[in-house]
């Protein structure tokens, strides 16, 4: 292998980088003291792949355009840290003939290739990959590579070891091959739950065992049971990552984690809770650098034109009302990430701030120093708001000071717990708002559930029987609706299951939405204190698609089956008007 004396800058140009690229790629070498290789992956304009074939060309290394994920040797990779990876660019692939075939991003990293033959104990023949495709394949190849909890708590089993060694907080959660057994178990259980997407992890101790079970799309499972004998060593792993005192297990204690796993940068809610048998923790999990968007919570089109249309208006209260749980922070975070301007001054009172949200004011309430909702949505409306964001109205003081700031020209958004959109009404009455300020305040009040998406790798069309329908709650004008569309052709699905979605036949979530925009007769019938069902009556006849009917369309587009609407609206008979 030679390396040809021609510049780098010719080859790319040679394989169509522009001029002005490459003397852009000079300029910012020379401005922030980097190697030209790292300027020319930072400038626009510059393709990864062409960067990798020039490399190929002046060094006589072949070069891998594409890589097959199953074929990258796991044992390989669980040879060597993450932190060598990522830091050298370097990874091995798999065995080829007598050596093991490792890629690399940069020349560089050749001289990387002793330490990995060390590691590895094999000849390592080095072949050129695209830096971008290289980061990826390390990423998933180390994700693949991480043992499940279930696998680290056999080997702790075995091992009968229960050491307490610190972790760096600051490392990555999949680079920890040398940890001992009970923080590998820690870190195995964040990793497999970030992996399939839970929300939370409870860690919850009985007489004889100690159960971990994850949420996932909103609904627990058990994933592995630990001895009761390594309760109080798991417990004090998770206190002691989240900075709690663990000589202290006689009362509540809430913490907070900041890690990495593959890169990415998560949050950990951390509460634990004494209990008969030990002390009870739940992990509420949060991934950094979310992106909310209105296009993605699964609004149909009308209700998101309609409630973007609530959303741009100059003043008034728009409510989002669902239990826990059911996505309203997200849709109210996605509201203000549409309208968010420099023109615009947005506060929020949360308790907590889940997600940061650039170029938003936040503030978390702490009822120990008296700054309560309605104490700091006082000291917000001295800060010349456009918008307010309030977490939730609990009481009377703070529903009467968003009233007051939405009728003196403020947009405020919030949330309340009541099961649909009319019954917000009397819950804001019954707190002590005096009707006519509800009729006069609210604009619109959006009612949500989250309901779990079905998995596209394997769901499977279903024919359900009257009798069926029936046993799930279906009132007929659902089931007519239902039968008529399946007479024309629409195809219903229902859950099945396959490796994809774990088994469990579903995968992700989308919300199902009910509007009701207060129009003069809505506001009429509010500020007369009419009953929820008489306001319910009045929206549907203007035109209301109600939670049931939203869902029972999303059974028809075959986002999700009759069985997964009935559990999240159990609270009624689904009916479509």
């Amino acid at each position: 292998m030679g390396i040809r004396r021609i510049p780098l800058e010719q080859e790319l140009g040679a394989r169509g980088v522009s001029p002005e690229a490459i003397t852009s790629a000079h300029s910012l070498a020379t401005k922030d003291g980097l190697g030209l290789l790292e300027a020319l992956r930072r400038t626009a304009g510059v393709d990864s792949l062409a960067l990798a074939r020039s490399l190929s060309a002046l060094s006589g290394l072949p070069i891998l355009e594409a890589v097959d994920l199953e074929r990258v040797d796991v044992g390989l990779v669980r040879r060597i840290p993450l932190h060598l990876a990522r830091d050298q660019g370097v990874l091995p692939l798999y065995e080829d003939g007598d050596a093991v075939l490792v890629a690399i991003a940069r020349l560089d990293a050749l001289t990387s290739l002793d330490d990995l033959r060390m590691l590895l104990g094999r000849r390592c023949r080095p072949v050129l990959m695209p830096h971008d495709l290289l980061q990826n394949v390390i990423n998933k190849s180390f994700d693949k590579a991480s043992r499940t909890a279930s696998a680290v708590m056999e080997e702790i089993e075995d091992q009968d070891d229960e050491h307490h060694d610190d972790l760096d907080l600051d490392a990555d959660l999949l680079d920890d091959p040398n940890q001992a057994p009970i923080i590998r178990f820690v870190n195995s259980l964040l990793t497999q739950a970030i992996k399939e997407g839970a929300s939370d992890i409870h860690i919850e101790p009985f007489e004889k065992e100690l159960a971990v079970r994850f949420r996932v799309d909103g609904v627990l499972y058990e994933v592995v049971k630990p001895p009761a004998r390594l309760q109080a060593s798991i417990v004090s792993r998770v206190k002691i990552m989240a900075g709690l005192n663990i000589a202290e297990k006689r009362v509540p204690q809430d913490g907070r984690i900041r890690t990495r796993m593959a890169g990415r940068e998560i949050d950990l809610r951390v509460s634990t809770l004494p209990v008969r048998h030990g002390e009870r923790v739940v992990m509420r999990i949060l991934e950094k650098g979310t992106v909310f968007n209105l296009d993605h919570v699964g609004m149909g089109q009308d209700t998101l034109e309609a409630f973007r249309r609530c959303i741009r208006l100059p003043h008034g209260i728009l409510l989002v009302t669902g239990p826990t749980g059911s996505g309203k922070t997200t849709t109210l975070y996605s509201a203000l990430s549409e309208i968010n301007s420099p023109d615009k001054n947005i506060l929020t009172i949360e308790d907590p701030i889940e997600y940061e949200l650039r170029g938003i004011g936040q503030t978390q309430v702490n009822p120990k120093i008296e700054l309560t909702f309605a104490s700091t949505l006082r000291a917000h409306l001295r800060q010349d708001p456009d918008v307010i964001l309030v977490g939730e109205i609990r009481d009377v003081e703070t529903a009467d000071n968003a009233v007051q700031a939405s009728l003196t020209g403020h947009l405020v958004f919030s949330t309340l717990h009541t099961n649909d959109a009319p019954t917000a009404f009397s819950r804001l009455s019954d707190m002590g708002v005096e009707p006519f300020l509800v009729s006069s305040s609210i604009v619109a009040i959006l009612a949500q559930r989250l309901v779990r998406r079905l998995c596209d790798h394997c769901k499977k069309p279903h024919h359900p029987s009257m009798e069926e329908l029936r046993g799930l709650g279906l009132g007929d004008n659902a089931m007519t609706t239902l039968r008529q569309a399946m007479a024309r052709g629409m195809t219903i699905y229902q859950a099945n299951g396959c490796k994809e979605c774990l088994e469990k036949g579903y995968r992700g979530r989308s919300g199902i939405y009910e509007l009701l925009s207060v129009d003069e007769e809505i506001r009429a019938l509010v500020s007369t204190n009419a009953n929820a069902g008489t306001v319910r009556a009045k929206a549907i006849l203007n035109g209301m698609r109600t939670l049931r009917d939203d869902g029972i369309r999303k059974v028809l587009d075959g986002v999700t089956s009759i069985d997964e609407v009935a559990r999240v609206t159990q609270e009624d008979v689904i009916e479509l008007d």
